[in-house]
């Protein structure tokens, strides 16, 4: 059953905490005495909550089949592990866990062993300890329930504000740390040292392999000759969201006039050819395997696939969720899962892998980088508020199309806007493959 937006916050919580405390007891153990992990001050480390949060509410449907289950959970896990390791180290210029060392490790961020280990351990967690945290849960009345995740939130808050206040005061050599996060980090230690005199005695001791605990520190230099959209960095990537996006309706345009003989939209948005969808994988393949794109074309066949199956499996999800409409529908193609993702597909995702870094990316890379440095911010600007607009309004055309299919007349002066601008007819005309699932 699918988990309310309630229980989803408790899980992260939960999670986070159950997280810090395995961190703290294997880490402590290691080095022989407490210490206090992760990235902030207090007993959480959000990584935990949100992968299996997240995994609680995109999987929810695979409960009942364990490969599944547990290869969407390893994929899902080990590429949030891996963004969230780049994202720190790009802010703080920190690396803040290394896995070098291990075979089969990806820019030290990821390894196989560690997402081997996320998918096992999210499975065990999905299945047999959320249904005890359920009936837990189920035994704190609303009102209480609330007013302690109201409380968490905001601590959680402060705590995240006050840790990267701290570190960039620490990156100029400030010493200064606020009370709050002073008051946390005597909270967290508390626990810590609490866990570690009652386990050190029952877990087994011994050397281990560099963990998500250890911090390693990197200095980025940076060079302001270089020009436009140089390497890989929020210009480069955001054309080549746009060009993705537009490349994409294209593909997929011509994909099914061959295939069924009809001229049909495949845009995923009301104003102009664009599929959101590809543009996102390619932001997201471009921004995650920019540093292996000279490894051999198996490895970039593998990592598209499996990465590209997890990303349209989230995106189909996603869009039924929020939208009530399902896209596209693969159930009468062999070998597909839930009808959301069909094998045949998620080689294309590996081919396009292929094709994208070795052949596609280094021209249209070059195209960018020509562009003058002020014309083309100016220009990426401005492309960002029309893209922004363009998905909320067709969001918001969508939510509505779904509600009007469902007989709720509209309720304020916005909803009248939509159902004069956006009708059945535009919407059908725009999206000729959506089903409604209310």
């Amino acid at each position: 059953m699918l988990p309310t937006f309630y229980e989803i916050l408790w899980y992260f919580f939960l999670y986070s905490f159950m997280g810090w405390v395995l961190e703290v007891s294997y880490s402590s153990l290691k080095q022989k005495h407490f210490v206090n992990c992760g990235f902030l001050n207090g007993p959480f480390c959000p990584i935990y909550g949100i992968s299996l949060s997240l995994a609680s509410v995109l999987f929810y449907e695979l409960q009942n089949q364990i490969f599944w289950l547990f290869l969407g959970c390893a994929i899902l896990t080990t590429l949030l592990e891996f963004i969230s390791g780049k994202i720190l180290e790009n802010i703080f210029h920190r690396k803040w866990w290394d896995y070098s060392q291990l075979p089969h490790n990806a820019d030290g961020y990821i390894c196989l062993r560690y997402s081997v280990m996320w998918g096992i351990g999210s499975v065990v967690i999905l299945k047999f300890v959320q249904p005890f945290l359920d009936f837990l849960l189920g035994l704190i009345p609303s009102l209480p329930g609330h007013i302690i995740l109201l409380v968490l939130i905001i601590l959680l808050a402060v705590d995240m504000l006050g840790t990267c206040a701290g570190i960039l005061q620490w990156q100029k050599e400030s010493k200064t740390v606020s009370d709050i996060n002073q008051n946390l980090t005597g909270l967290s230690n508390k626990i810590g040292h609490f866990l570690y005199q009652h386990l050190e005695k029952r877990l087994l001791r011994g050397k281990a392999p560099s963990g998500p605990a250890s911090v390693l520190f990197t200095k980025k230099p940076k060079d302001a000759s270089l020009p436009f959209a140089h390497g890989c960095g929020f210009y480069k990537l955001f054309w080549l969201f746009m060009i993705g996006a537009f490349l994409g309706d294209i593909t997929e345009t011509i994909f099914c006039l061959i295939t069924s003989g009809k001229l049909m939209s495949r845009s995923s948005v009301i104003y102009g050819p664009f599929s959101i969808v590809w543009g996102l994988g390619i932001f997201l393949f471009t921004a995650l395997l920019y540093r292996f794109r000279e490894k051999e074309d198996r490895y970039l066949f593998v990592a598209g696939t499996f990465l590209g199956g997890l990303y349209e499996y989230i995106c189909s999800v996603f869009t039924e969720l929020v939208f009530g409409t399902i896209f596209w529908d693969y159930s009468k193609i062999p070998f597909n899962l839930g009808g959301r993702i069909n094998l045949l597909y998620c080689f294309f995702w590996g081919i396009a892998a292929i094709v994208w870094f070795k052949y596609l990316y280094p021209v249209f890379s070059r195209w960018i980088e020509k562009i003058p440095v002020r014309a083309g911010k100016i220009l990426t600007w401005i492309c960002l508020v029309f893209m922004i607009f363009n998905v909320s309004i067709s969001g918001l055309a969508l939510a509505r199309y779904s509600e009007r299919n469902a007989g709720a007349p509209p309720s304020n002066s916005l909803e009248q806007f939509i159902d004069e601008h956006y009708p059945d007819e535009r919407m059908e005309r725009i999206y000729p493959n959506a089903k409604i699932t209310g």
